[in-house]
């Protein structure tokens, strides 16, 4: 069995081709896609600012075989987002993803004398 690591990864992109019921849809739940909204999740957390209407982000946990490295969990990641935003009818283009291997990220904890 290998091992399995845990990523962090945010998808950015650029909406594109929104239909005028997609773009409403959009700017109607906007309030609820901002940067309180912002969390790892497994299915995709959608963030976006209604003005402009140009950008979003979407932030996913990702866990998959350690071999497999931080490329095969952004391309993970890129999937479960062109499948979700084609799910809600929104266009979309220029993916991009940012990865952090919780596993292997290094924590600077202060010492005892600096607090």
């Amino acid at each position: 069995m290998s091992e399995q690591h845990t990523y962090r990864v945010i998808v950015r992109g650029t909406w594109d081709g929104l239909t005028d019921e997609s773009r409403a849809r959009l700017l109607a739940g906007a309030a609820d896609h901002g940067m309180t909204s912002m969390r790892f999740t497994e299915e995709g957390s959608l963030s976006y600012e209604a003005a402009p209407l140009k950008h979003f982000s979407m932030r996913f946990v990702v866990v998959s075989d350690a071999r497999d490295g931080e490329e095969m969990a952004a391309a993970i990641a890129e999937d479960r987002a062109e499948s979700a935003l084609r799910g809600l009818g929104h266009g979309f283009r220029d993916l991009r993803s940012t990865v952090t291997d919780l596993d292997t990220m290094k924590v600077n904890r202060k010492s005892a004398s600096r607090r």
